[in-house]
């Protein structure tokens, strides 16, 4: 397992390749939950998530050798964004992919960075095709199965716990687990007493799947939520969370929409489902802890078009 030490140095290298992003109260979100809430804005990161910091903090440490060979990832979407626009900032030549299912913005917006897209039928095909091209010496940066990136996604809990307030309780969301192995391995070295909790959403359910069978195991992906929509847990993230964490909370895709709806309407932020579903959790929290409660939300990112939310709401018929 990595350590506050490996975070600070991911902290120390990636300085200057990404933005602190603010940890601000929200008024707007804490009327509606009824406690304090702190929301760390990754959303502001640059890509329009916390993806860049693991992107930057891998790429950062390869040799001359690996950066001539080329670099791939496979990504729902907010990954491949990270990987393409790092890679193509520093000149390494790139390939992303990307299920059908991935957000057309970020197919977008990886080819204009100057990365090579794959699409593939769904996130298994993908997850395959990644792994023949590293074994034919692509570079691999995944997006979860690296400590140095989960080092890299671990300084969004530094600076929580550098910058926020007082907080008993922080939520962050799931797909393949870097985020929140970092955020709890943080957290839990500078500010011990607060809990962590882990959010996902059903049929993107890999963590929680996980810690009931007791080791990794495959899901059958069914959730709109792409970008948490990770096949299975990683070995190395099962066993941060499953130390770490106090428990992982699965509310449903309409909950996740309309997390964002409220995201949008009380915080004033356009966020994507993947933090939406952070809303729904929280009330669960705050029935099991208390309404002592003060919680940090880390909004893990924004990127979802006007078009994509409108056809989730009409899907679900939500207001």
């Amino acid at each position: 397992m990595i350590d506050l030490a490996d975070i600070a140095a991911a902290a120390e290298r990636i300085a200057g390749h990404v933005i602190r992003t603010p940890a601000v109260p929200s008024p707007g979100l804490s009327q509606s939950l009824g406690i304090p809430v702190t929301a760390k804005l990754e959303l502001l990161q640059r890509t329009g998530s916390f993806k860049v910091r693991g992107a930057a903090a891998r790429l950062l440490t390869l040799t001359p050798q690996e950066r001539a060979r080329g670099v791939v990832a496979v990504s729902g979407g907010n990954h491949a964004i990270a990987v393409a626009a790092m890679a193509g900032a520093m000149g390494i030549k790139a390939t992303v992919v990307m299920p059908r299912s991935a957000p057309r913005r970020a197919v977008e917006v990886a080819e204009s960075s100057g990365a090579a897209v794959r699409v593939t039928g769904d996130m298994a095909e993908a997850f395959a095709l990644t792994g023949r091209l590293r074994d034919e010496g692509m570079v691999l940066v995944h997006p979860f199965d690296d400590p140095v990136v989960l080092a890299g996604q671990g300084t969004v809990g530094l600076e929580l716990a550098e910058d926020a307030g007082e907080l008993t309780d922080v939520l962050v969301s799931i797909g393949g687990g870097a985020l929140i192995s970092g955020v709890a391995v943080a957290l839990r070295a500078l500010r011990p007493g607060v809990r962590v909790w882990g959010v996902e959403v059903a049929g993107a359910d890999a963590m929680s799947r996980a810690l009931a069978a007791g080791a990794p195991v495959p899901v059958e992906l069914s959730s709109i939520v792409s970008t948490l929509s990770a096949p299975m847990v990683s070995q190395l993230t099962y066993e941060h969370v499953s130390a770490l964490v106090s428990d992982v909370i699965v509310v449903t895709d309409e909950q996740a929409v309309q997390g964002t709806l409220d995201i949008a309407d009380q915080a004033k932020l356009w966020a994507e489902p993947a933090a939406g579903c952070l809303m729904a959790a929280a009330r669960q929290v705050i029935e099991r802890v208390g309404d002592a409660a003060r919680l940090g939300l880390v909004i893990c990112g924004g990127n979802v078009t006007f078009r994509d939310l409108k056809a989730w709401s009409d899907r679900f018929a939500l207001e």
